[in-house]
């Protein structure tokens, strides 16, 4: 294995927090109820425009107004993200340690590139994780391997020596896709039910992971 790719939310970093907070400020702008964040953090996981979707009453929000929406979320989220996001405890050491002994390193998120990039660098520094790859305009989000398989030429591998670990079934099924290995970790938003449907590798904690990739990483 000479690379490792991470999804972001729920799995690199908690940021329920601050993306709750800026969901809730948009729908108090659209004179809507605030949702509490057990709610959001089902909603989460699909990109922006899917979060407002699941949020926003259809009858009053047809698809066609979500883009304000969005443009409304994005303001609220640049206050929002830097109080509302931590590193998952651990999570800091484990790529530090990946990094110094040669691995690759790269985050795929569907959150909004500007964002996916500016949480990567401010957690993790901008030398740890060079390959970032968030949503952006006319590339297909998660599951669609399309992105992971750009990652893996950037970093200079094939999909056969890479890894995608994340916390929910779109994240295995994105590895599946791009024909990568793929680990599952627990502690993020979705549930782990759903992830064992997919037969592969599940932690439950950081250790976990580690001991998963550097027994990989020696293998």
């Amino acid at each position: 294995m000479k690379a490792v790719f991470f999804d972001l939310d729920g799995t690199l970093v908690d940021s329920l927090p601050g993306l709750t907070q800026a969901l809730n400020r948009t729908l108090i702008d659209l004179a809507q109820e605030p949702l509490p964040q057990t709610t959001v953090k089902t909603y989460v996981g699909n990109g922006l425009w899917v979060l407002l979707r699941r949020a926003l009453p259809v009858e009053e929000f047809p698809d066609n107004s979500i883009t304000h929406a969005q443009t409304k979320f994005q303001q609220h989220y640049n206050n929002t993200w830097r109080s509302g996001t931590i590193a998952y405890d651990g999570i800091a050491a484990l790529l530090s340690e990946l990094a110094q002994n040669g691995m690759a390193l790269g985050v795929l998120s569907n959150k909004p590139h500007r964002f996916t990039v500016e949480i990567t660098e401010a957690l993790f520094g901008r030398n740890i994780i060079p390959y970032i790859h968030g949503q952006k305009d006319g590339v297909a989000k998660k599951p669609d391997p399309a992105a992971l398989i750009q990652l893996c030429k950037e970093a200079d591998v094939t999909p056969a020596a890479a890894l995608l670990v994340g916390d929910s079934t779109i994240d295995l099924e994105t590895a599946i896709n791009a024909q990568l290995q793929s680990i599952g970790v627990t502690w993020g938003y979705h549930n782990s039910d759903a992830l064992k449907q997919y037969n592969q590798p599940l932690v439950n904690t950081v250790d976990e992971l580690r001991s998963k990739l550097v027994h990989m990483l020696h293998a």
